[in-house]
């Protein structure tokens, strides 16, 4: 017994009360005035006080009681002396203006890069410090001049040849060694040994003046530098340490002043035990590794310790150890002291004095004797000048850099030189003088340091900064006379990777053309190409970066030739991804251009093509938001019908995965409700033949997908866009399908990777279904509700959990939507479709065929509340009797006495063993006694007094 209902009554009454709302009146994002009160104590005891009031136009900010000075922390800095507040706050932003900024590249960046690229494959030797018992019984001993006796006797011994020779190490078992160190220099530092962490740092430096397997200095430099950094390290905190007491904390930013005289004796120590040792590479890497100590004895050790360092460099007779030497002091003053430019910059004019040396007679004899040609000798260079290079021209003015510049033409363009100015200059200084480079490169000498490599660099600044406007083309056209003349094809490869950036950035895709034809030609003779996919792969990036319109991209003629020399699968897909991607980001507007279709359906077609049975989920997933990006973005306006040809295409392109098949089963959706509204309802012959076509490709794209809900939800999207579009017999045949297809729903469902029981989906999909099943209209040859009783049949047969409730929470919303087909008038409807409140029109026998049902569903409601009186389920049966009162108080005609007994019953039933929530049954009690009140419903009254309230004792 369903009660009668007003839906346009109910929507009225629940509709917000519409207030009048004048201009002057509060509104959320006006200004807010405040009225503050001033309250003014009497006395202490007693109420009367006298109170006034004053308007504030701004919000008084609670935290603004800060700004007058009364929280403790300005009190404590008003009380500071003003003049030592002033020198220190111009002390600090004096040092936090040293200090290199976030744009300097630290040494660590170039690490790794130098280890890779400077290998060996010829055997090394290394010397091992050897431990002696003299250490142990010289650190016992008392007296301070005898201790300082026994370490310098130490220190002898150890020049003297307490150490061990390893020969024929591989590149890695050297690595291995210096590692181990590494970590014997912290052991006995840790184990209070200063003086065999000293010597292990002086053995290690003295590994840097042997050039006896030269391809590998560089990375040998990088790895005892570590050593040195970690020694350095250990001197200063240690002294920093031996500073700090329990009165006082040394600043970061400390005075001579500040430091102890016992720290500063230590200090001292240090610097006599590293001038104590004899040979000059030892001690001065070593000196140059604890350079920061200087700040514990003087304000002007730093400023003082630089030039003589720089001056001790210069009895370095090898230059490649020179350079590196003069690297190193460059890299220690950067971090300790980057304001005495003027070190660093005496330290590069020396260098630049002693250049020549690198073309004399004892590097070419040592060149010889080790079978190195001087191509391979000249880049071992590149590191350590590079790094110079940077130092000196950090923040520099535009004058010291021209003034480099006359200095490198003064020693005849060498080329090592020209490299590292590029390298190391700001791009936009070397950009807007372009054209002087390049007369300067074609005037080096190419002996030793090929010219490709230096237009390679000049080309990596131009990426970064632009050249005047005039010079562009021939910039250019000087560049790749040179880069196109090469026989290397990776020589080649990394020149052309750089100036196609170039290229795009400044010219037209005629030029872009004319390159991308030039690097096929040169890649293709002997499938060179499979040697260069990385540098391949940059070009086509920069190309897509640039020309983000793709009928431009694709009028390239050369571009898609140049796709073809991808034939390594994983690459190919690699390089189709990026494209989508950037097509996917910067497409604007939907297309139809041919040009563009055909192009990208190849690229989606190659990376469909790549899924396999081992392609992981999440690559799969990326496959797919890429395709559907470009589905999307494919429209060809009003003509419905190409639109769906090109849907048809795809899906035979694309059956491999399914999140394409979901895309395109909602696009032809889409589509048909597109042709509904541009007919606004009212389909002609053709039109009607169109939607059914759309249908039949959705009803015949949906049993291919793999996932059950997916399934279940598609086959009732499209049930309801055919119904939408007046094809009832297609939108029957999707919901029968849906109805057949629920038995296979498994228990547990995968979601994301996780098992999740299945059941709280079905009653979602389930509620959704019920909503939809009220406007579909009976089938003629078909009984009463056929598709309602095929789908409670359908839900008797499931298996359901027997913890759950899930079952009764359907037949709940069986009834909701039985309660609502009885009503004379639906609460809804689709245009030009006719639902059964009109073909029935209230017929008694449909009415009786409703309440059989409804019947039915209770019973079964009923049932299982019995099944529920057990004591671990009497909660789950308060809250099922509950839920299932209120679906009565809300459809049921509570007139009927049979309906009111139940409805009673199920009260007590939710009250019966106190399981039920107090407030919320005060709560439901109210809203009846508020409803009574309402026209036409009296008879709730009655029922509110025959529902008690029980208490729980």
């Amino acid at each position: 017994h369903s009660r009668s209902r007003n839906y346009k009554a109910e929507f009225a009454s629940c509709r917000l009360e519409a207030v009048p709302l004048e201009f002057g009146d509060y509104h959320p994002l006006k200004p807010i005035t405040v009225t503050e009160s001033k309250t003014k104590k009497v006395s202490r005891k007693g109420s009367s006080s006298s109170t006034s009031s004053s308007s504030s136009s701004s919000v008084v900010d609670p935290l603004s009681s800060v700004l007058d000075g009364t929280d403790p922390l300005s009190m404590f800095a008003a009380s500071a002396d003003p003049a030592a507040t002033d020198s220190s706050r111009k002390r600090r932003d004096r040092d936090e203006n040293a200090i290199v900024g976030s744009d300097f590249e630290p040494w660590a960046s170039k690490r790794g890069e130098i280890l890779a690229r400077y290998t060996t494959t010829e055997k090394l030797s290394i010397n091992l410090f050897m431990g002696s018992e003299k250490g142990k019984a010289g650190t016992a001993t008392s007296a301070m001049s005898e201790k300082v006796r026994t370490r310098l006797e130490e220190l002898d011994d150890f020049e003297e040849g307490s150490q061990k020779e390893l020969l024929n190490l591989t590149q890695q078992d050297y690595v291995n060694r210096i590692e181990e160190l590494n970590q014997s220099l912290k052991d006995a530092w840790a184990s209070d040994q200063k003086v065999k962490a000293l010597k292990i740092v002086i053995q290690c430096s003295k590994l840097l003046s042997d050039t006896s397997v030269i391809q590998f200095y560089p990375s040998k430099f990088v790895l005892i530098t570590d050593i040195l950094d970690t020694f350095g390290k250990l001197v200063y905190e240690r002294i920093f340490s031996m500073c700090v007491d329990n009165h006082s904390v040394l600043p970061d930013h400390f005075s001579p002043e500040n430091v102890n005289d016992t720290a500063k004796e230590t200090c001292l120590n240090w610097f006599f035990k590293i001038a104590s040792i004899r040979e000059l590479i030892p001690r001065f890497y070593v000196e140059a590794s604890i350079l920061k100590c200087n700040k514990f004895l003087s304000k002007t050790g730093i400023s003082e310790c630089l030039p003589r360092l720089t001056c001790m460099i210069r009895g370095i007779g090898d230059p490649l150890v020179s350079v590196y030497a003069r690297a190193y002091l460059c890299r220690v003053g950067m971090e300790v002291a980057p304001h005495l430019k003027e070190s660093l910059n005496k330290n590069f004019f020396d260098f630049l004095l002693t250049f020549k040396q690198i073309h004399g007679d004892t590097v070419q004899n040592q060149l010889v004797l080790q079978g190195v040609e001087l191509p391979s000798y000249l880049p071992l260079y590149s590191p350590a000048m590079d790094w110079i290079f940077q130092c000196i021209s950090y923040h520099a003015p535009e004058a010291l850099l021209t003034e480099m510049m006359e200095r490198c033409k003064k020693l005849g363009n060498n080329a090592l030189l020209l490299n590292s100015v590029m390298s190391a200059f700001r791009a936009e200084f070397i950009a807007t003088r372009s054209m002087d480079f390049i007369g300067m490169i074609k005037e080096c000498d190419e002996s030793g340091f090929p010219k490709h490599l230096l237009f390679h660099s000049l080309g990596l600044n131009l990426a970064l900064a632009d050249p005047p406007e005039g010079d562009r083309l021939q910039i250019l056209n000087e560049a790749w006379k040179v880069i196109t003349k090469l026989k290397n094809p990776q020589d080649y490869v990394n020149c052309a990777e750089v100036w196609v950036e170039y290229t795009c950035k400044h010219f037209t895709k005629r030029e872009v053309n004319t390159v991308l034809a030039d690097v096929i030609k040169h890649m293709t003779p002997d499938r060179a190409f499979e040697d260069s996919y990385p540098q391949l792969q940059s070009i086509i990036k920069k190309v897509i970066a640039h020309f983000h319109d793709f009928s431009v991209l694709f009028s390239v003629e050369k571009f898609l030739p140049f796709l073809d020399m991808f034939q390594k699968e994983s690459v190919r897909v690699e390089v189709c991804k990026c494209i989508m991607e950037v097509f996917i980001k910067h497409q604007q507007e939907p297309t139809k251009d041919p040009v563009i279709l055909n192009a990208l359906l190849h690229v989606c077609k190659t990376m469909h093509d790549s899924v396999n049975a081992l392609t992981l989920e999440d690559e799969k997933r990326m496959l797919a938001y890429l395709i559907n990006g470009f589905i999307k973005m494919v429209s060809f306006g009003r003509d419905f019908e190409q639109q769906l040809s090109f849907y048809v295409e795809a899906r035979s392109m694309f059956c491999n995965l399914e999140p394409v098949l979901v895309q395109l089963i909602h696009s032809v959706n889409r589509l048909a409700m597109e042709t509904r509204k541009v007919m606004k309802g009212n389909h002609s012959r053709k039109t009607a033949a169109f939607v059914r076509a759309c249908v039949a490709y959705c009803f015949i794209t949906i049993p291919s997908l793999v996932g059950i809900f997916t399934r279940l939800n598609l086959y009732l999207h499209s049930g309801q866009v055919a119904l939408a579009n007046q094809c009832l017999s297609q939108a029957d045949a999707f919901f029968k399908a849906a109805i057949s297809l629920i038995p296979e729903v498994p228990k547990m469902i995968n979601i994301d990777g996780k098992m999740r029981p299945s059941e709280s989906f079905l009653l979602e999909f389930l509620c959704n279904f019920f909503s939809t099943l009220l406007i579909v209209p009976d089938h003629p040859e078909h009984g009463v509700l056929f598709l309602v009783r095929e789908l409670l049949n359908v839900i008797q047969d499931y298996t359901w959990e027997e913890s759950s409730d899930d079952k009764i929470r359907i037949y709940t919303c069986v009834l909701h939507l039985l309660s609502a087909m009885s009503q004379e008038t639906y609460l809804y409807h689709i245009d030009k479709v006719d639902s059964n409140d009109s073909l029935y029109g209230g017929d008694s026998k449909f009415l009786a065929e409703n309440n059989k049902l409804c019947e039915t569903v209770m019973a079964q409601i009923l049932e299982h509340l019995k099944t529920l009186a057990k004591d671990e389920a009497l909660k789950r049966q308060s809250s099922l009797g509950l839920s299932f009162f209120n679906s009565i108080l809300a459809h049921g005609d509570l007139r009927n006495n049979r309906l009111n007994q139940l409805s009673v019953n199920l009260w007590h039933l939710a009250q019966r063993h106190g399981c039920a929530d107090t407030r919320t049954m005060v709560k439901t009690l109210e809203y009846i006694k508020k409803r009574s009140k309402q026209p036409d419903m009296g008879h709730l009254t009655e029922l509110a007094l025959r529902l008690p309230l029980q208490t729980r004792t």
